[in-house]
């Protein structure tokens, strides 16, 4: 499957990387839920996600959208294995978009959190903190 040059996966962790840069807009997001749905798909086993939201340079979502977005993952994700997904943010409108996520898949299979450093994100997905720092 060919992936976005803003997304990868590392099956060897069981990790999909998104790695926004510029604008994360309604286009943005809902081009990495496509991505992400059809990978939960194609394969058999659960994965952990991680969204470096560094690159990032502007937000331009609203409320209504998150909470549907949110509310949808939710409900599609019913029924499938626990799995982990961790926001690395330092902006504070994606903090609070990103805390509304995770307070709205609160009590689903898709944990979320939200963190402002690589280290404790690499800690809580189990996996070294190299394999969350970007390639160039």
């Amino acid at each position: 499957m060919k992936l976005a040059p803003d997304v990868e996966f590392h099956e060897d962790i069981r990790l999909l990387i998104y790695r926004p840069h510029g604008v994360i807009d309604e286009q943005a997001i809902k081009k990495v839920i496509s991505v992400l749905e059809d990978l939960e798909a194609r394969l058999r086993e659960p994965f952990n996600r991680f969204s470096d939201t560094l690159g990032a340079d502007e937000v331009e979502l609203n409320f209504k959208y998150v909470i549907q977005v949110s509310l949808c993952r939710r409900l599609s994700y019913a029924g499938h294995p626990p799995v982990k997904s961790a926001i690395l943010a330092t902006d504070s409108t994606i903090i609070h978009y990103a805390r509304l996520h995770a307070l709205l898949t609160q009590g689903s299979h898709i944990n979320v959190r939200v963190f402002k450093d690589r280290q404790e994100t690499a800690e809580w997905l189990n996996v070294p903190i190299e394999r969350l720092v970007a390639r160039n």
